[in-house]
């Protein structure tokens, strides 16, 4: 592949020296998890939740992140982790821990799920680290910067990207966050944003990513196809040579950004990759969707884009750009619901809510930013009451009776069959404190209304989502058991997924009602 030749940052470059060398201080934002407020793709597949639920912790350095993890009960317990000051590799060491899988110098989410990592306080800065996201689930990351991360010189870290994600990771939302380089390959840089090797269901919202060579990429080659279902929204891109992002394969959704100095392409879709690309503002760039540095063409749906100032390249070899004026060459379905500003308020909603300590503000489609809800949900109270036994069932017949049942890892002596058995002396129970169970149907069925019974000595389900298997929506979510209804859906299967528990739930019977 052709590689992007790296800018002279000339003045930015300046200002960045200036900046470290003063060490000029970040505004006081005060900020938390913002869980509520996850969109996209990020919502699909059961939705991200990080740690949500858990308890919250606060770290200065990166030794601090990672024994908060290597702390946990499990690898999956739910944790949040408020993160203030400068993280870098004189504070970050390897914890060793079976609830975690850390190494030095970078920040290491591997082989874990349930996490929020958020700034807050006078900031946090990620410097020269990267954070590295590998075999894992359910991640939060929100309002931090991350800058200068090389994969030359000295010293390197995560392969030079600043976030960077790979081998089957799920469920990852990234907002209000600053990813910065100064420079491109040649300078030591790779990515700001990278998703490879089976990466999906991820969203990067409300974010900076500026001075680099390649601003990111779903997909590490041609053959790495299995990559996708990405939301890139309300964020600025900002004198990137390329990659913002490159799209290998998959499906991408790119909506009110605001991409400005693209010097020399800008979204590259190929290899069969499908992007959405929805009130767009793209100022003094050069090519800025198409497929380019290959013949293994990718393809866009275009609405609402606003072009100021963009230049177009002639179509040549394995240059081809979607311009001058670009139409759309294929149809994306989008699975989640999405509200747009106008395109042409973009640069000012963007530059308004962009980054990190912008205080969590973000935009609800009408062209002024809100600022979020002054808390969040915090940890369920373990007095709270619950329902553990059997309920009065819905009026009608329950049609999980004679369906069929299935679901992640059962614990010992337990059967995914019990919670369609009518029995409420039987149950199922997750191998830990969170898992899911299913009831399936041979057709599609109407449902609108189910009943979670619990059996007797059953742990607190804290948190829930039922969800529609069959597109990944959530129908509803909440705590604790009982009826709860929704508005009706035709589904061949649906999923309890007890995303927080005290204890092990008993799961005693999973009742299903068309009414």
């Amino acid at each position: 592949m052709r590689r992007a030749v790296a800018v002279r940052l000339s003045a930015l470059l300046a200002a960045g020296a200036l900046t470290a060398a003063t060490g000029v201080a970040l505004s006081t934002t005060t900020a938390s998890a913002a869980v509520g407020g996850v969109t996209g793709y990020a919502t699909q597949n059961g939705g991200t939740t990080g740690g949500a639920g858990g308890q919250t912790v606060r770290a200065t350095t990166g030794t601090a992140i990672h024994q908060a993890l290597c702390s946990r009960a499990s690898s999956s317990t739910p944790i949040t982790i408020q993160v203030e000051g400068t993280i870098n590799h004189g504070n970050t060491a390897k914890v060793s821990g079976s609830s975690c899988n850390t190494a030095a110098g970078v920040i290491e989410l591997k082989q874990i799920s349930n996490v929020t990592i958020v700034g807050v306080g006078n900031g946090a800065v990620f410097d020269q680290l990267g954070i590295h996201i590998r075999e894992s689930r359910n991640i939060i990351i929100q309002n931090v910067t991350v800058r200068n991360v090389k994969k030359s010189g000295s010293p390197t870290s995560n392969g030079g990207d600043a976030i960077g994600m790979e081998s089957g990771v799920r469920n990852v939302w990234v907002d209000h966050v600053t990813l910065e380089a100064s420079g491109g390959e040649s300078e030591g840089y790779d990515g700001l944003f990278d998703m490879k090797d089976n990466t999906q269901y991820v969203t990067l919202s409300y974010s900076v990513l500026r001075n680099s060579g390649r601003g990111g990429l779903i997909g590490s080659s041609e053959s790495d196809t299995s990559n996708g279902y990405v939301t890139f929204h309300h964020n600025l891109y900002e004198n990137i040579d390329s990659r913002a992002p490159l799209l290998r394969g998959g499906i991408a959704h790119m909506y009110n950004n605001h991409y400005k100095r693209l010097n020399e392409s800008g979204i590259n879709s190929r290899a069969g990759a499908r992007a959405k690309v929805d009130n767009n503002y793209f100022e003094d760039s050069k090519d800025v969707l198409g497929t380019f540095y290959t013949d293994a063409a990718g393809y866009w749906q275009v609405s609402g884009n606003v072009f100021d100032n963009v230049t177009w390249s002639s179509r040549s070899g394995d240059h081809n750009p979607a311009g001058p004026n670009p139409t759309s060459n294929t149809s994306v379905s989008i699975p989640y619901g999405f509200t747009l500003d106008g395109a042409n308020c973009v640069p000012n909603v963007v530059a308004q809510t962009a980054g990190a300590n912008k205080g969590l503000k973000v935009s609800d489609g009408s062209c002024t930013p809100q600022s979020p809800d002054p808390t969040d949900p915090g940890p369920t109270d373990p007095g709270e009451p619950t329902d553990p036994g059997p309920t009065d069932p819905p009026a009608g017949t329950n049609l999980s009776l004679g369906a069929g049942a299935d679901g992640s890892s059962k614990a010992s002596g337990t059967s995914y069959g019990n919670v369609v058995d009518g029995n409420t002396g039987t149950y199922w129970s997750p191998s830990g404190s969170t898992g899911s169970v299913s009831v399936k149907w041979g057709s599609a069925t109407t449902v609108s209304k189910v009943n979670i019974r619990l059996a007797s000595g059953s742990g607190t389900v804290g948190a829930y989502r039922l969800l529609n298997h069959d597109t990944g929506a959530v129908l509803a979510s909440g705590s604790g058991a009982g009826t709860v209804s929704f508005s009706p859906a035709s589904l061949k299967k649906i999923t309890l997924e007890i995303t927080n528990a005290s204890g092990t739930p008993r799961i005693a019977e999973f009742e299903t009602y068309a009414s």
